[in-house]
């Protein structure tokens, strides 16, 4: 591969630009990634990966090994000041095919994304190198970067995506503002080598006096996060005879060995433009957020694999606008919806005196008494879900509320006529594909219809629901074995097909005797 000429260059190896790196190469495409740093991340830094996430990894063909490496499905308990618990998320769906929230230290992480890496040789990973400047013009992009080692060169690309963190410098080169607060609390984050607290969930102090949040990790690490009042100063905030008095207040780790302490700010705010004519902001470049929801470097994966397939389309056609124009119009909603998620859980977290903490917990008390609001929260309903109101999509005619398109697909457990189980995307892959949602698929598709589609490289699928059993045909079948097609959403949608975009977002539907009313968006998915 030429270092001079490439198709994508990205600016930053954190979890955004490695996991955009390996969709890319597994994409083909030629890329370089630049990283000033030495090697990746050697400290704790994000502690949690969603379901989505690890959807995004098992696209990158790495979630078997990133789940040898999390604790699985833990939830949260919120404690009164007298350490009664007044409420509980225990979610324990999977309807991504994964735990909704998994405990990992970024450093292992980081190192299987980079690992990955390896699989591509059109991939180009440079650690210890910087980007200096870059200027664009109408064909691509010229970059110029010097390694710590060796001369300065320019590298031209087509496209440059910066996933260079919170303080981005090239977001300020191209002068992007952030809109939205930072926070005026500070935070002292105090991770453990190895902690005595066995309880597996997160602890949740709602105490006016010292809000805390203990979070578990795999393999006996915890995290704590204690809120400073505003005249503690920081420098006397991570004096260990300090940290280890408020560690003593909330657990039995007061004697714990330190792996990091260190005081944080943090902030809600998003950038005003995510793409500026061939470069593209992603990650911590785009959006900042507070921790409280556990959706930073989570929404900074959504990023990667909204981008990296249209970056990928993109440069196979010469009329793209459209295609990469979508990423802003469909990214920054959800990532602010995250962002406000965060927010609003912070201030339950962060109760400003003793009578907002009770009026607090009052609350929470007498919704439990309703099982579905109880459910709601225990099954983590309140998190957003991945909704693109607008963007590379064909509205159905439905309600925001009913309908499928622009929302992310399911991903049930699945049966073939063999009686073998596995989850759906794995037949699927990483590409546009139509799924046939019907008792009996197989009188839908015939032979003219199957060459249209692989004429286009677009799976057809045949998927039953979960009391019809998939019968043999010319195309995979098979049945729905977790039943979230038997879901509310799904009662209309029978006998219907469902064209999905390479990243599993549903980009149109159509009743199955009207399937030509697909050929457009199709063409848009596959030219």
């Amino acid at each position: 591969m030429s270092a001079e000429s490439v198709d994508v260059i990205i600016i930053g190896a954190g979890p955004t630009g490695l996991t955009l790196a390996n969709l890319l190469g597994e994409s083909g495409v030629k890329t370089v990634l630049i990283e000033q740093n030495l090697s990746t991340v050697g400290e704790p830094r994000a502690v949690s990966i969603d379901d989505e996430s690890m959807r995004t990894m098992q696209a990158l063909g790495l979630s078997d090994k990133i789940e040898a490496i999390v604790a699985r499905g833990y939830g949260s308990r919120y404690l009164a000041p007298n350490g009664k618990c007044f409420a509980t998320v225990d979610p324990v769906t999977r309807e991504y095919g994964f735990d909704k929230r998994n405990a990992f230290q970024q450093p292992e992480f980081e190192a299987l994304l980079r690992e990955g890496l390896v699989r591509y040789p059109n991939v180009d990973a440079r650690f210890g190198c910087e980007m200096v400047s870059f200027e664009q013009d109408d064909s691509g992009v010229d970059v110029t970067v010097k390694p710590n080692e060796g001369a300065t060169e320019t590298i031209r690309a087509r496209f440059m995506v910066a996933c260079d963190g919170g303080r981005s410098p090239t977001r300020k080169a191209l002068d992007v503002p952030l809109e939205g607060s930072t926070f005026r609390e500070q935070w002292l984050i105090v991770d453990l080598v190895k902690t005595e607290n066995r309880f597996r969930h997160t602890e949740v102090y709602c105490d006016p006096s010292l809000p805390c949040i203990s979070l578990p990790g795999p393999n006996g690490i915890r995290r704590y996060e204690f809120m400073l009042k505003h005249q503690q100063n920081e420098n006397e905030a991570i004096e260990e005879t300090f940290v280890r008095d408020l560690l003593a207040r909330v657990g039995p780790d007061r004697e714990a060995e330190l792996r990091r302490v260190q005081v944080y700010t943090f902030h809600g705010r998003i950038a005003k433009e995510w793409r500026k004519g061939r470069i593209f902001l992603a990650g911590d470049a785009a959006h900042l957020t507070p921790p409280f929801a556990g959706q930073g470097m989570n929404s900074g994966l959504r990023d990667a694999h909204n981008l990296g397939w249209k970056l990928a389309q993109a440069l196979k056609s010469s009329d793209y606008d459209e295609l990469l124009d979508s990423y802003q119009i469909e990214r920054p909603p959800h990532a602010w919806n995250m962002i406000e998620l965060a927010l609003t859980m912070g201030r339950v977290m962060m109760p400003t005196s003793h009578l907002q903490g009770a009026l607090v917990r009052t609350g929470f008390r007498i919704l439990s008494l309703y099982p579905p609001i109880r459910d709601y929260f225990a099954q983590m309903r309140y998190k957003p879900k991945p909704r693109f109101i607008a963007g590379l999509q064909k509205p159905d005619g439905r309600s925001a509320k009913t309908t499928m398109v622009g929302r992310l697909f399911p991903q049930p457990e699945v049966e073939d006529i063999k009686r073998q189980r596995f989850l759906l995307d794995s037949i699927i892959g990483n590409k546009p594909a139509l799924l046939i949602f019907s008792e009996t698929p197989d009188q839908y598709v015939d032979e003219p219809l199957l060459k249209s589609y692989a004429a286009n490289h677009i799976p057809i699928i045949g998927i039953t629901p979960e009391w019809m059993n998939p019968a043999a045909a010319n195309f995979p079948i098979v049945r729905d074995v977790s039943r979230f097609l038997s879901a509310k959403n799904f009662a209309t949608y029978h006998e219907h097909a469902f064209l999905l975009r390479p990243d599993h977002y549903v980009a149109a539907t159509a009743p199955l005797d009207r399937l030509v009313d697909l050929e457009g968006m199709r063409e848009k998915l596959t030219h």
